[in-house]
Parts: structure tokens; C-alpha cells; sequence
């Protein structure tokens, strides 16, 4: 399957050749540079400004050619030239230098590439000063320097790009390779966190772009729950080693889930020092409690001293057997292993910073984009730092989030969410739900949304459901013996004695399973089979009365009575599932064509996490979420907001604070645009009633302000015709007082004060 390019890499393309036509017309800066994410496709992007400039025919009038400057570490170069020719295709030739420049050749060709390594060609002898790899050095047949003057002297212009600029190019011997031997006509930088002078022409990526288009994760936790880990044994560096073991299992289950074959990896960085030693020993003796060892190939190793099981078709596909890799700075910078997914760091004596390209191994999603399941699109952290600090942050600064929160229990709340949504899985979606609801309502003569159940609801299934007497056991056969002369002619056995026994927690879930899957009707089973079960659990629970108020192991009743009555449960199931099938077609029409999703059933996410260097502590006894953690540099209006809000514990029994991510988790509205307008509170009064706010300063972007205020009552209005009890508006600050527009067309606080309520 042939790559294209995302929307942000076709504007840095256009860009970075952009700038290389005014170089070619004489524009006095030499230098490029890209700065773009970790996990963005630096090398694809190039790839293709290459690919550009050499079939072209805006180009056909200038002969060049161009050097593929690699880091050396880990064979870096060799990765980058089994990408490029992998790319290519055959065109424009791709060659390593130590494979085609040893023998003589005297120049390098029109537009071909050649790729080599940047540290092993700079090195000289300390002593002698002479240069030490074979390619620099004078004999009698061209050297690297020959090739290059060689080269210039047929009037080819070179093209020198640098891959990983920041690290190992301003040395001296560096800047003599460049500036002195090669003299490149234009020079291309790649980083994620460059040098930039006034002497560069810069195009930067926004790291949003690359979240946005699933590229590369959307957070990176650190020390997630790591507390819950109960056992008071357990020292510092074995307890984040515990974590991540358990976090990769995690990881694992829910690919598994998910259908989808990839084993992430766990990278475990040693510290520089001598440490490090001990710290290995520490780790190999803990995995191999665990049954991971180097000998069964689940444990890699890649240190200047030692390299076990890191071949390149062994260590990088995404289902290979390797799931941890023990490492000290080898894989930095450049490495690319896109199933790494969580990042043990112990503490150092002399430093406690990461480094932001070693975080950056663990950023990129292993199938380029995001999955349903949102643990699958974060990074994680273990580490016993005290503290930490990203050196160098060049991505968006929340994607680090080490403060982690709960929310309060919450009881009868969902709200309509839309977002973004670009795949269609062939799955039973949330909008399955109300046509399950009507079905089961009418195939039982309940009045839907009347919950009746101690009554008529109770009457109304007697003979179609068997509510009492239920059991979880399943029968056996007992003591019989076949004889082995007759083992190939039984078919059948029904003359024998059964025992009695309790179904495994295995057992029940497969029996569910069973029932739930035999009526899919071709839907697809992952995702599907969730929303069917929590169909049967939520009109069971609702209708029938059987929730924990009246029964703490209610989830196990219910399944009880799925299990008990199979026959009706599937009859139920097949009747919803053919009501759905037009409702999901249209939906995936939609979804084709306006590439958005609504979720009906929206709820505040159980628990976040925050950025510790953006969101603090604050005090408050109504937040959802304990701790509260907001913004440091949140707005003026939204901290009278919220002081009001904890003013009021006699109205007020909660609020959140949305998130500003376009994320699934986050809830949204609609804008005409088909764009997303994410409101900044959602408030929950003592009476039911429910607030969505958005706080602004007077004066502030009114255009945008109209939109967002017309269409969040537009969607108070459509939400509350289907039974909800909404409210909200934009909410400013007037002097000591709140002021709130609730009207279904805006006008200004300016213009038109009478159209503004004193917020209460």
C-alpha cells in the first residue's frame, strides 16, 4: 500500500520546496530547516521533497544531487537508507556511502542519493589529527573529498540534508565536513528541537497536526495509579519496574480486544554512570521472576558492550516477541519502533531530566492512528525521579501528565458529545442502545421510560422471563466410561450420570459471549458485543428494578438472568438488531460524509490526568473531580466563575471543567461548520437541572462568541425537546457580577445589556 501524505506533511513539503526554489534563484540563505515532531514522518516528508525536485519538471533545468547525512548510533544510517530506498522504489538510486564509494567511484551521479554516517565520517585521530574512516582518508583511488570536488566540477549542485540536526553538527570537525569538504549549495535540517539563527529559513510543524492525524499519541502518563500497587516490600526501582509490568499486560489485553496483533514494548533506560550496572542486575533478576529472560527472546538488550535480540526483523514489527528492552542512551535519538508504548527511567545521582528525544521513542502510534480504546493512545511513563523536567519540550507542552484525579460518583447523567470521527469498524454503536430500549419495552408491554418495576413491569414478564430460582451451575457427566474399541462410533451420549457444578467466572462470560454473538448478524464482534451487554444490562437494570440499590451484586443477577434465559435474550437481540441495521447504515453515511460522530451517551471520564507544569492544586469541595486540578493561567472569568460556582453548595452538587483537547473524552457541540465548540463548564444543580457554560471576557472575539452562544442554545433547545433538562449560556464578568446570555440569537454585552441576567 503506497503512503500519502497527511494535510500537515503536504504544507511542509510544499514549504521546505518552496524555500529551495529561492535558494536556486539566488536568495542568499543556504540553510532550511524543518522542525517537526518526533513520529511526524520526517523521513517520508523528505523523502517526498526529493522525489520533487528530482521528476519535477520545475526542477528538470537544475542538475543536483543529494547527501543523506544519518547519527550514527545503533546504525542509524542504515535505517534511514532502508527507508528511503523502501520509498523510492527504484527511483531516484539510493546507496550507502561504505557500499558504492569504497571502490573508486569518482562522483556521485544526478539526482542520486547517497546516505551516510555522520559520526563515523568526522572522526580523526586524536593524535595525528588525520581522518580515520578509509573513505576520507588519501589513496590512490578517490577518496569521499575527491567524489565531492569531483562532483562539483560537473557543474552538479549539492543537496546536503541532515537528519537529527541538533545532535553532533556544530562540532568542529563537524562544521569542517560541512562548510569546508562538502560546501553543500543547500543545506536541509531535520529536528524536533533545532537551533535556529537568523541565518535558517524555518518551517515548523505544529505538534497538533500529528495528534490530530493519530500519528503520534495523544498523552504521555507518568507513574500512573503507580500507589495502588499494594506491597510494602517493594523498593522504588523494583515498584516502577512492577508498574510497567503490569501496565504491558494491560496493553496487551487491550490490543487483544481490540483484534488487533501488536505486543507493545516496554524500554527500560539505564543511567550513563556506573550505576547503571547495578540497576541491570536489579532488572534482569525482576523480569526473570517474571518468566522473562534474554534465552526465551522476550528480553532485549542494546548497550555499547553488549547487543542481544536486536535485529532489525526481530526487535521493530509490532508483533514481535520482545517486550522489554533494557538501553542507555543507544536509542535517543532517530530510533524508530513504533510499538513502544511505555518508558521505565530510574533515578541518576548527577541528573533529573529527561531527555525529551528518549520520551520521544514511546510517542508514535504503532498502526498510525488512534484506536476506540483510549489507553491505547498514551504513552506511559514509570520512573523514580523526584522530579522531573522535559528538556528541550517541543511538542504540545499537556501531552506530559503526571497530576492524576478521580471523579465523584455520578448518578443518571449522559449528554449528547459530538467529535470528530473518521473510520467506520462495521461495529454496533452507543445509537444501538434506544432501539434495544424500544424493543425490549414492547416485547414486554412496559411504557418506556416508566419504571414501574415493583408493579406492572414485575407482572408483565411473568411467562416470558424467568426471574427467580436462578442459578449459575452447569451440569457434567459423571463417572462414564467408553470403552476405546467403540470411541470412533459414539456420537452422542445421553445415558449417563450428570453432577451439578458451579459455573467459573471463565465459564459465564463465554456462555454470554455465546449468546450475545450468535445474533450479530455480521456486525463486528469486539466492538459490538460491549454495547450489546451493556443494552441488556441497562433495561434489565432499569425496568426491572435490579441495581445496587436493591442489590449490591447486581451486575451478577442480571447475567444471571441472561444466562437463565437465553432463548428470550436472544429473541430480543435479533429483533434490535434488525431495527438497527438502516439506523447504522445511515449512520455511516454520515460519518462518511461529515466525518463526525455524535455519542448519545456521553459521560464525564472517570479519572484524567494533568500536566503538573501547566494545571495546579486547587481547594474545592463541589469539582467533580478530587483533587481538583485547573489551569494556572486560566482566564479571569473562568476563576470568578468558579468561585461563584463554590459559593453556592446550597444550589450547586457539582461542576467540571471541560478539556480544551479534541478528544473523544472531552464533550463537544456541533458548530455549522462541522467543527467542534467545546464549552467550558458543565454544572450540576441540586434540583437536576443542568448547566453548560462557556466563560468570556466582554469584547472578546464576538463573530466566534455569536456561533458558539447561537449554537449551544440551538443544542439546549434539540436536548430538552428529548426529555433532558438543560441550561447555559455565555457567562462574563460585569464589574462584581456574572452576566449570562441565553438568548437563541447573541447580541452583544456592548451593545445590548438588556439581553444579559445576573448569573445566579
Amino acid at each position: 500500500m503506497t503512503k500519502t501524505l497527511k494535510n500537515f506533511q503536504q504544507k511542509a513539503v510544499d514549504n521546505v520546496l518552496a524555500y529551495t526554489q529561492m535558494i536556486l534563484a539566488g536568495n542568499a540563505i543556504k540553510t532550511i530547516v524543518l522542525q517537526s515532531p518526533t513520529g511526524s514522518g520526517k523521513t517520508f516528508m523528505m523523502s517526498q521533497v526529493i522525489n520533487k525536485l528530482a521528476t519535477d519538471q520545475t526542477f528538470d533545468h537544475v542538475d543536483m544531487c543529494f547527501l543523506w547525512v544519518s547519527i550514527g548510533k545503533g546504525a542509524l544510517h542504515e535505517q534511514s537508507y532502508k527507508s528511503l530506498k523502501k520509498i523510492f522504489n527504484g527511483y531516484p538510486d539510493c546507496h550507502l556511502i561504505e557500499n558504492e564509494f569504497t571502490g573508486g567511484r569518482k562522483n556521485i551521479n544526478r539526482n542520486e542519493v547517497v546516505v551516510l554516517n555522520w559520526e563515523k565520517l568526522r572522526a580523526k585521530d586524536n593524535t595525528t589529527g588525520d581522518w580515520k574512516n578509509i573513505l576520507m582518508k588519501d589513496k590512490e583511488t578517490n577518496n569521499f573529498i575527491d567524489v565531492i570536488q569531483n562532483t562539483k566540477e560537473e557543474g552538479r549542485k549539492i543537496i546536503l540534508i541532515i537528519d537529527e540536526s541538533h545532535s553532533s553538527t556544530d562540532t568542529a570537525r563537524a562544521k569542517e565536513l560541512r562548510d569546508v569538504i562538502i560546501c553543500p549549495d543547500i543545506t536541509i535540517e531535520m529536528s524536533a528541537t533545532p537551533t535556529l539563527t537568523d541565518m535558517v529559513l524555518p518551517y515548523k510543524v505544529d505538534p497538533n497536526d500529528v495528534i490530530n492525524e493519530g500519528l503520534i499519541k495523544k498523552e504521555i502518563i507518568i507513574n500512573e495509579n503507580i500507589d495502588n500497587i499494594s506491597d510494602d516490600e517493594l523498593d522504588s526501582e523494583r515498584l516502577v519496574l512492577e508498574a510497567a509490568y503490569k501496565k504491558q499486560a494491560e496493553l496487551k489485553k487491550a490490543y487483544l480486544d481490540e483484534g488487533i496483533d501488536i505486543n507493545p514494548l516496554v524500554l527500560i533506560q539505564l543511567p550513563n554512570s556506573e550505576e547503571g550496572n547495578s540497576k541491570k542486575d536489579v532488572i534482569e533478576t525482576f523480569l526473570q521472576s517474571k518468566g522473562v529472560s534474554q534465552d526465551n527472546g522476550n528480553l532485549a538488550v542494546w548497550l555499547s558492550e553488549e547487543k542481544i535480540n536486536i535485529e532489525t526483523p526481530y526487535l521493530i514489527p509490532n508483533t514481535s516477541k520482545v517486550d522489554f528492552l533494557i538501553f542507555k542512551q543507544a536509542i535517543d535519538t532517530g530510533w524508530d519502533c513504533p510499538r513502544a508504548s511505555i518508558l521505565v527511567r530510574f533515578r541518576e545521582t548527577k541528573s533529573e531530566i529527561f531527555e525529551i528525544q528518549t520520551v520521544g521513542r514511546i510517542l508514535r502510534m504503532p498502526e498510525a492512528h488512534h484506536y476506540d480504546n483510549e489507553i491505547l493512545n498514551k504513552g506511559y511513563i514509570f520512573t523514580n525521579i523526584k522530579s522531573l523536567e522535559i528538556k528541550k519540550e517541543t511538542y504540545n507542552p499537556n501531552i506530559i501528565k503526571s497530576l492524576y484525579t478521580n471523579r465523584k460518583t455520578i448518578d443518571d447523567f449522559a449528554l449528547r458529545s459530538y467529535y470528530k470521527n473518521r473510520i467506520s469498524y462495521n461495529d454496533i454503536t452507543s445509537s444501538f442502545y434506544p432501539v434495544f430500549e424500544e424493543i425490549f419495552c414492547k416485547y414486554f408491554g412496559f411504557k418506556k421510560g416508566k419504571f414501574e418495576f415493583l408493579g406492572e413491569n414485575r407482572k408483565s414478564v411473568q411467562g416470558k422471563l424467568l426471574l427467580d430460582n436462578l442459578t449459575n451451575n452447569d451440569e457434567i457427566i459423571l463417572n462414564k466410561t467408553i470403552e476405546a474399541n467403540i470411541v470412533d462410533q459414539v456420537s452422542k451420549i445421553t445415558d449417563t450420570n450428570k453432577t451439578s457444578v458451579i459455573l467459573s467466572e471463565n465459564d459465564k462470560e463465554a456462555y454470554i459471549k455465546s449468546i450475545l454473538s450468535s445474533e450479530l448478524n455480521g456486525f463486528a464482534a469486539v466492538r459490538s458485543l460491549p454495547i450489546m451487554h451493556m443494552a441488556l444490562l441497562r433495561c434489565i437494570s432499569q425496568y426491572l428494578g435490579i441495581n445496587q440499590e436493591s442489590d449490591k451484586n447486581w451486575v451478577v443477577t442480571i447475567e444471571s438472568i441472561i444466562l437463565n434465559n437465553p432463548d428470550v435474550v436472544k429473541k430480543l437481540l435479533n429483533l434490535a438488531i434488525e431495527a438497527y441495521k438502516p439506523i447504522k447504515l445511515k449512520e455511516d453515511e454520515q460519518k462518511e460524509n461529515d466525518k463526525d460522530y455524535w455519542n448519545d451517551d456521553w459521560i464525564i471520564p472517570v479519572t484524567k490526568n494533568y500536566n503538573p507544569n501547566t494545571y495546579e492544586k486547587v481547594d474545592s469541595k463541589l469539582s467533580i473531580y478530587q483533587p481538583c486540578l485547573l489551569e494556572i493561567n486560566r482566564s479571569a472569568p473562568e476563576k470568578a466563575f468558579v468561585d461563584f460556582l463554590e459559593k453556592h453548595p446550597e444550589t450547586i452538587e457539582w461542576w467540571w471543567k471541560n478539556g480544551d483537547e479534541h478528544m473523544q473524552e472531552n464533550f463537544g457541540i456541533a458548530k455549522p461548520d462541522g467543527s467542534s465548540f467545546q464549552p467550558d463548564f458543565i454544572v450540576k444543580y441540586t434540583d437536576g437541572k443542568i448547566g453548560i457554560y462557556d466563560t468570556k471576557s466582554p469584547g472578546f472575539q464576538e463573530d466566534d462568541t455569536k456561533i458558539k452562544s447561537e449554537t449551544l442554545q440551538q443544542y439546549i433547545s434539540e436536548e430538552n425537546t428529548k426529555g433532558k433538562n438543560l441550561c447555559g449560556g455565555i457567562v462574563i464578568v460585569d464589574g462584581n457580577n456574572l452576566k449570562i446570555n441565553s438568548k437563541s440569537e447573541y447580541r452583544t454585552f456592548k451593545n445590548n445589556p438588556e439581553d444579559w441576567d445576573f448569573f445566579k
